[in-house]
C-alpha cells in the first residue's frame, strides 16, 4: 500500500449553531493496488494535546521534513491506518475515546513513523510497512 497524501485540518464553524471548531480531521490517501481510496478520521481537537503530553515529541509541530512542518493532525490518518489494516475498508473513522486514540499509537515506533512521513515528503509517496503484531 502505497500513501500518497496526508492532510491534517482544524475544523471552523460552517454555521454559527455547530460544534465543528472543537474537531480536527486527519486524512491519508493510499492506494491499494490500482485502486486510490482516502481515510478521513475524524477526533476532539482536545485529544491532541493530551496525545502529545504522552507521546516522545517535544511539541507541534512534530518535527520538521523538507520545510514542512508536520503536525500531530497531519498523520493520524496515517497511524490509524498503519495500525489497524481494517480501516482500509472504510472512509471515515470518527475516534470518539481519547484511550482508543492513544492505543494507536502504542509501541509506535517514532523513528520509523518520521522516516515514512521523510520518504513522502521528499518523493510524493511512501510505502505503508505491513503490520507485524
Amino acid at each position: 500500500m502505497n500513501v500518497c497524501r496526508l492532510y491534517g485540518e482544524e475544523l471552523q464553524k460552517s454555521q454559527s449553531n455547530t460544534f465543528e471548531d472543537y474537531f480536527n480531521r486527519s486524512e491519508v490517501t493510499y492506494r491499494d493496488g490500482s485502486e486510490e481510496r482516502t481515510l478521513f478520521v475524524l477526533y476532539l481537537r482536545h485529544f491532541e494535546a493530551v496525545l502529545l503530553d504522552w507521546l516522545p515529541y517535544e511539541g507541534d509541530p512534530l518535527f520538521t521534513v523538507n520545510g514542512r512542518d508536520i503536525h500531530l493532525r497531519d498523520i493520524i490518518a496515517l497511524v490509524c491506518l498503519w495500525k489497524n489494516p481494517a480501516y482500509r475498508q472504510r472512509r471515515r473513522v470518527y475516534i470518539h475515546d481519547e484511550s482508543e486514540l492513544r492505543r494507536y499509537f502504542a509501541d509506535l515506533d517514532a523513528e520509523e513513523l518520521q522516516a515514512l512521513v521523510s520518504e513522502w515528503a521528499e518523493t510524493g509517496e511512501c510505502r505503508l510497512p505491513e503490520r507485524t503484531s
